[in-house]
């Protein structure tokens, strides 16, 4: 296969990393009390202000602002967390593929590419305004993050590996 079928076969790939990691996220905000069923919850029913949104949400506002010199209605903080979180889940996915057409896939390159995932985050992030610096998060808070970004990272390995066999490939 080449480059750009192995980046297909990744995007396809992190979709499930995504959702893996998602599903993750949902567990753990039912433990916690939250109430909304998944669909709602995922696509981010309720977010309606800035200061309520996600960090994906507060991205794409600084870098629409960033681009345009305007200010992104709020009304709009719902559809962009959702096209942020799952856009850069599935861009994630295209860099693994592109890492692995020279390479035999394994399961076990997800636990360095969710880590990597999860550390970009605390380098990129900061900058734009949507995350704090990473030492001002207590070690709980940083480990809960990191094993949601392994969950990621490992679910997307495996979708690779197994789309890799079924067509076929060793």
């Amino acid at each position: 296969m080449g480059a750009v079928g192995s980046v297909v076969r990744g995007v396809d790939a992190s979709a499930l990393g995504t959702l893996a990691m998602d599903t993750v996220l949902y567990r753990r905000y039912r433990d916690a009390g939250g109430r909304s069923a998944f669909l709602p919850w995922e696509s981010s029913e309720g977010v309606e202000s800035w200061e309520a949104a996600p960090a994906p949400a507060r991205v794409a506002k600084v870098l629409i602002d960033r681009v345009t010199g305007g200010d992104v209605p709020p009304r709009y903080a719902r559809l962009l967390n959702n096209v942020m979180h799952w856009g850069f889940g599935l861009a994630a996915g295209a860099g693994f593929g592109l890492a692995m057409n020279s390479r035999r896939p394994r399961v076990w390159y997800g636990l360095p590419f969710g880590a990597a995932v999860w550390a970009g985050g605390y380098a990129v992030l900061p900058r734009l305004g949507a995350y704090e610096e990473i030492w001002t998060y207590d070690l709980e808070t940083l480990a809960k993050d990191l094993s949601a970004h392994l969950v990621f990272g490992t679910a997307t390995a495996a979708a690779f590996l197994f789309l890799a066999h079924t067509e076929g490939e060793k």
